[in-house]
């Protein structure tokens, strides 16, 4: 009883948060350069991390942003899990579709990670960490009339481990998709 109460309140609040967002119109004459008519969306990122997402356009009619995600990495290089977190800088420098329902730019960036974690080896269940330079790429289903999107990227990472036995730098692909709900 005590959960069904709880979830009614959340969908309550997200319903009423929901109601009271819109995405704002793209500027007339829109070509192909992107346009963000958003501000800053939050969501759901699936593959690696498999967590929290969210992004920030610097201003209004912008196109760039900064990216961020954070949640858990579990396929890395001998059997380790652990918490992924990581910041980027994007550019929107084109959109491949400008229709009125939808946008759909390219987008590309720098950014850093973070990494913590553990070996799932019973023989070596330590601990370590990354920090790794990431290079995203990726494209956004950005709707123009409801504040959602959709996303899919692939970031390549050059990570330097620190209190690991293997390799002390090591390439890595992360490749996610997602979507945001946008606040503003």
């Amino acid at each position: 009883m005590k959960a069904n109460s709880s979830i009614a309140i959340a969908l309550a609040l997200v319903g009423a948060v929901a109601s009271s967002a819109a995405a704002r119109p793209r500027p007339a004459g829109h070509n192909k350069r992107f346009e963000s008519n958003k501000t800053f969306g939050l969501g759901l990122e699936l593959g690696a991390p498999l967590g929290v997402n969210g992004k920030y356009f610097l201003s209004e009619g912008s196109s760039h942003a900064i990216d961020f995600g954070f949640g858990a990495e579990s396929y890395y290089f001998h059997a380790q899990y652990g918490f992924n977190t990581y910041v980027d800088y994007l550019w929107h420098p084109l959109s491949f579709v400008s229709a009125d329902a939808f946008e759909l730019p390219l987008y590309f960036g720098v950014g850093g990670r973070f990494w913590d974690f553990h070996h799932d080896d019973p023989a070596n269940n330590a601990s370590s960490y990354a920090f790794g330079v990431r290079v995203p790429v990726g494209v956004s289903f950005d709707f123009n009339d409801i504040p959602l999107d959709a996303f899919i990227q692939a970031a390549f990472v050059l990570d330097l481990f620190v209190d690991y036995d293997v390799h002390t730098i090591w390439p890595d692909l992360d490749i996610s998709v997602g979507a945001r709900y946008w606040f503003n």
